[in-house]
């Protein structure tokens, strides 16, 4: 299926690319646009949230996705921050054109594995069936998937593999033929900037990190409008930054408010 995309929804990286890009996910279930957001927004927000990080890490609590991965919710406080991760023209034109115009994010959080951590059995996000009573059914996306390192992420660090193409299988098949070596799992390094789009149903695992860098990979997560899943836990927005907001973003932030 092909999807076309606006022009004013991509200024930056110009249609064809964006179309490209819409394309491979499509196809393979995921891209990866190099070098895409700024080193020094990256950077600023790494530097914010990363006492954060290291005090949450610290306080002793259990591990909640599998043996030395956590996850926790992302802070809305600048620098931590940025509108520009969430309103980007380019991945917007690319989220929009594999949905909607008006799609929402809903989700705002930080992958972390750390020394110790293993491989991860291969699985989708939210595996709650939008019809349960037709499980297998193929659907186009209604959830997208957008990722970041906070810090350079290469094979000893524990990136994400995903299957190629298995989102465009039954669950079944899907399994069977990774189990069965017919589809590879692909590893995604990511340099700092570069941006992972991926829709959640291509199978995909964490691989172990051996570093004693913790692997923060921050996500955020689009939606059509009319889905909801409260599947993990979001900050707050403080009603400073709910009241930067243009009335359009504030249409496409479904977080709740700090008053």
């Amino acid at each position: 299926m092909r999807r076309t995309v606006s022009w004013h929804a991509c200024q930056d990286m110009g249609i064809e690319p964006v179309q490209k890009a819409i394309s491979e996910i499509l196809d393979q279930g995921y891209c990866v646009l190099r070098s895409h957001f700024p080193l020094c927004l990256v950077d600023a927000c790494r530097d914010a949230f990363w006492p954060r990080l290291l005090g949450y890490l610290g306080s002793g609590k259990a591990s909640n996705r599998g043996p030395h991965r956590h996850f926790l919710a992302m802070p809305f406080e600048p620098p931590c921050f940025t509108p520009q991760f969430f309103f980007d023209l380019d991945v917007l034109g690319i989220v929009r054109g594999l949905m909607d115009d008006r799609v929402v994010a809903d989700q705002w959080g930080c992958d972390v594995p750390l020394r110790g951590s293993d491989y991860q059995g291969a699985h989708v996000d939210y595996q709650r069936p939008l019809f349960p009573e037709v499980p297998n059914l193929l659907l186009p996306p209604y959830a997208v998937v957008v990722s970041f390192g906070l810090v350079r992420i290469a094979r000893e660090h524990g990136p994400i593999e995903i299957a190629p193409g298995t989102h465009r299988m039954t669950r079944m098949d899907a399994f069977q033929a990774v189990e069965a070596g017919l589809i590879g799992m692909q590893a995604i390094p990511l340099e700092i900037g570069d941006v992972l789009i991926r829709h959640p149903w291509a199978l995909h695992r964490g691989t172990p990190n051996t570093t004693d860098t913790p692997r923060a990979l921050v996500t955020i997560r689009y939606v059509r409008h009319w889905y909801a899943d409260a599947s993990r836990a979001a900050g707050e927005i403080p009603r400073a930054t709910w009241e930067s907001f243009t009335d359009e973003q504030q249409n496409m932030m479904r977080f709740p408010i700090r008053w």
